[in-house]
């Protein structure tokens, strides 16, 4: 690996050549791939699924086999330790609490007098998962989905994951599946998954809408069926960006790019500084520890392809650069973190201070790890109840408050044309004869 420490004008040229649309432009590459697993399952339906997990996982299915039964799920205790139950365990508490904070009540206001609006909120009733699968087994990803999507009262929740070899879903998966109460649970994954979830088959039900990350396959399946069912964010490589002064440890640093980088090859790891010599001891501590790293190869192509040192001389450069870049997580590694929070305004995630590593928000502390990857932060917002839940607009008035606001509605009424409008109104007021 070799590093180079770059100064803010430079990464700013590197920020429009190859960051800006990072994650968009591999989409075309497979543009013509997706449209067709796509169009197959639609006319073909389980068919084109066991024939697309035959060809991409290597495994054989059955449209009865395709569904985890429930002694699988069973089966699945008996793979996992009591301390990763456990675990699970305390990971969905926290996460039902975080998500349960984000719950919306009915109300009413009166915006003139004896007319009354408001809102009441409705889940989405049926919801499909994906989970990934392949380089490992997310079983934190099932409750990061999952149960907000509870917490909102979504009534139907189905989940897709690709198999492993031996044709089964990784127990860590299942259990986690289960502890969250999802128990319609496929061995489906990829394109073919999204769409099954967006159309139907024989055995997989349709949807309305589908949430959770996946590889640009499954991105850019999620993109094609947008216009027939709802998604939640298009969602790339995974990315950091660790904005550090000279009182931050670069060991912590190192080992937090480390763990973002072996999510994926693809995973951006940024590190920015006013100190030079923070920096380069950074990079020291990664050269030592990416040698002994479990996933050596992806941590290294990672670093190799998307990893950038910038050195800065000023905190507002520093600021405009980030919210620029509008990254997944963004690690706030300086003195007084909270001082900063609002100057951030594009950011999936907020890490404040050297004791909250991303880590911590992926996998435990209750915090949301589906977040907008590519820039879409700029935009979107990681997931939360909001996604299922639709609000439903209330109107109310009083005959007098009618009267009293019937003529600026008439005003307004005639300038458009629409005479009928003002009629309904003036039907409703008349004196009574």
């Amino acid at each position: 690996m070799n590093f180079k420490i770059y100064s803010l004008k430079e990464a700013s040229s590197y920020l429009k050549d190859k960051l800006g649309n990072r994650g968009r432009v591999r989409s075309i590459e497979v543009m013509d791939k997706v449209t067709k697993i796509i169009s197959d399952v639609r006319k073909y339906g389980d068919t084109a699924v066991i024939g697309f997990t035959k060809e991409f996982d290597r495994v054989e299915l059955t449209p009865q086999t395709m569904r985890v039964s429930v002694r699988e799920i069973e089966n699945a205790y008996n793979q996992v330790s009591k301390e990763f139950i456990n675990a699970i365990k305390i990971a969905k508490n926290n996460i039902e609490k975080f998500h349960s904070l984000q719950l919306r009540s009915l109300w009413f206001t009166e915006t003139s007098k004896g007319v009354f609006v408001g809102q009441k909120y409705s889940p989405i009733s049926s919801v499909g998962i994906y989970v990934p699968g392949g380089r490992a087994s997310y079983p934190s990803t099932v409750l990061m989905a999952g149960i907000p999507a509870r917490v909102a009262g979504v009534s139907e929740i189905i989940l897709c994951s690709p198999p492993a070899l031996n044709g089964e879903i990784p127990p860590p998966v299942l259990v986690a599946a289960n502890e969250v109460g999802i128990t319609k649970i496929f061995k489906v994954g990829g394109a073919q998954a999204i769409a099954a979830m967006a159309y139907g088959t024989e055995t997989i039900p349709k949807v309305e809408k589908i949430v959770g990350p996946g590889n640009i396959y499954v991105t850019t399946a999620k993109l094609i069926v947008s216009g027939d069912v709802r998604i939640d964010l298009p969602a790339g490589p995974s990315e950091i960006l660790v904005f550090a002064d000279s009182t931050a440890n670069p060991s912590f640093i190192a080992y937090d790019l480390i763990a973002q980088a072996e999510h994926d090859p693809n995973a951006y790891c940024i590190l920015l500084s006013d100190s030079e010599t923070l920096i380069n001891r950074v990079i020291r501590n990664l050269e030592s520890l990416v040698s002994s790293a479990e996933r050596k190869e992806i941590i290294e192509r990672a670093l190799d392809s998307n990893s950038l040192f910038i050195h800065v001389t000023n905190l507002e450069d520093a600021l405009n650069f980030i919210n620029e870049f509008a990254p997944e997580h963004l690690e706030l590694m300086v003195k007084d973190p909270f001082k900063l929070i609002p100057h951030i305004r594009n950011s999936g995630a907020i890490f404040l201070g050297e004791m909250a590593p991303v880590a911590l928000g992926d996998l435990i502390a209750g915090s949301n790890h589906i977040l907008p990857t590519g820039g879409y932060a700029k935009t979107f917002s990681g997931l939360s109840v909001n996604d299922f839940i639709k609000s439903i607009d209330l109107v109310y008035a009083t005959k007098e408050g009618l009267k009293e606001i019937s003529k600026p509605l008439s005003e307004i009424a005639e300038s458009e044309k629409l005479l009928e409008h003002k009629r309904s109104v003036d039907v409703r007021i008349k004196d009574e004869q």
